[in-house]
């Protein structure tokens, strides 16, 4: 009963703070608003019993992501941020309902067409043990993850230093 009373209130902070994440017109809040989305995630895994996931989402997602957008955030002169403010259209609103609604058809079709339900629900019985996920994540060899992990950070250390560039450019003037 008690994990159920806990979903609960983690689904309501979740879907709150995405919502609000989305409907805020301050930018700097809804990075704060994501933020809390990311950690009711974690919360989340953690009463799943996934120890390991909701360490890896609070620390890479709710600390690493999160303050990598502030920072970015705060690189942006805010000339830029005061012309972002934006009425919502009709056209935009019901374009936006049109997409998402073409993209639930395509999953749902992709789904049910290749049988990934019933795939997942017979995999899901099997318990996979830390140390062959460990060494998916840190391994070398096919299918492990070490090299697109040296790929992404070289990338994101060349996405701030572009940034600071920028932001050093701006200066200047």
């Amino acid at each position: 009963m008690a994990n159920i009373v806990m979903f609960c209130i983690l689904a309501v902070v979740i879907l709150g703070s995405a919502f609000m994440c989305v409907m805020t017109k301050s930018i700097m809040r809804a990075a704060t608003f994501l933020l809390f989305v990311l950690f009711g995630v974690a919360g989340i895994y953690f009463l799943l019993d996934y120890t390991f996931l909701g360490a890896a989402q609070i620390s890479i997602y709710a600390g690493g992501i999160t303050m990598m957008y502030i920072f970015a955030i705060q690189l942006v002169s805010k000339h830029t941020l005061q012309n972002m403010i934006e009425r919502f259209k009709g056209t935009r609103v019901a374009g936006g309902i049109l997409i998402s609604l073409i993209g639930l058809v395509t999953v749902a079709v992709v789904l049910l067409k290749n049988r990934f339900i019933d795939a997942a629900a017979s995999v899901a019985d099997v318990e996979v043990p830390m140390a062959q996920i460990g060494q998916a994540l840190v391994g070398s060899n096919k299918y492990e993850y070490v090299l697109p992990f040296e790929f992404i950070s070289i990338f994101l250390l060349a996405c701030i230093i572009g940034g600071i560039m920028i932001a050093r450019k701006e200066d200047n003037k």
